[in-house]
């Protein structure tokens, strides 16, 4: 009875484990996650709004049709990059990605202007970068990227499906792009 029990719980203890790897492994395994789909469509560097979802061909899983999106892929070999990115009246949210793991957010509300701007850049160029005594963290976002290249994913809230034109304006407004050397 015991000896069956404790195979019971082996069992069940080995399924977790198994289980537990398997989730984790599958993003990094997946060959056709959120940045292989975007490759194609958007140049490295550069905002491009995407369409909206139509049902089955969606570019990314689980686009929300009340949402204008645009996204720029980077690449921060050549030097830092700048975001700038008008607030919609509704929400506007920043999602930074690589290999489907989100690493920062903002949203209009935390970015408390009318523009989101922020520098993005590794934690060697943003080591390279001189202290400046007139500028603070208010003045100027920098963000640490973990990685050289990933995803900047601009959503917009069109809050009634006449409003979407506007959020898709908004987002048209973005621009990211590598940063002259200072």
């Amino acid at each position: 009875m015991v000896r069956g029990l404790l195979w019971i719980l082996a069992a069940i203890l080995l399924g977790g484990i198994v289980h537990l790897s398997t989730v984790l492994a599958m993003p990094r395994a997946a060959k056709q996650d959120a940045y292989s789909r975007l490759a194609s469509l958007t140049p490295v560097n550069t905002m491009v709004p995407l369409a909206q979802p139509q049902t089955g061909a969606e570019i990314m899983p689980f686009m929300d049709p009340a949402f204008a999106t645009a996204v720029c892929r980077y690449d921060l070999t050549g030097g830092s990059l700048k975001l700038t990115a008008p607030v919609s009246q509704a929400y506007t949210s920043v999602f930074y990605t690589r290999r489907s793991v989100a690493y920062y957010a903002i949203n209009d509300r935390a970015a408390g202007r009318r523009t989101i701007e922020l520098d993005l850049m590794t934690a060697a160029q943003h080591a390279q970068v001189p202290e400046d005594e007139e500028v603070t963290a208010a003045d100027r976002l920098i963000i640490e990227s973990p990685t050289t290249m990933g995803l900047i994913v601009l959503r917009a809230l069109a809050p009634e499906p006449g409003l979407m034109s506007m959020a898709r304006r908004t987002l048209a407004a973005a621009t990211c792009g590598i940063q002259a050397a200072q």
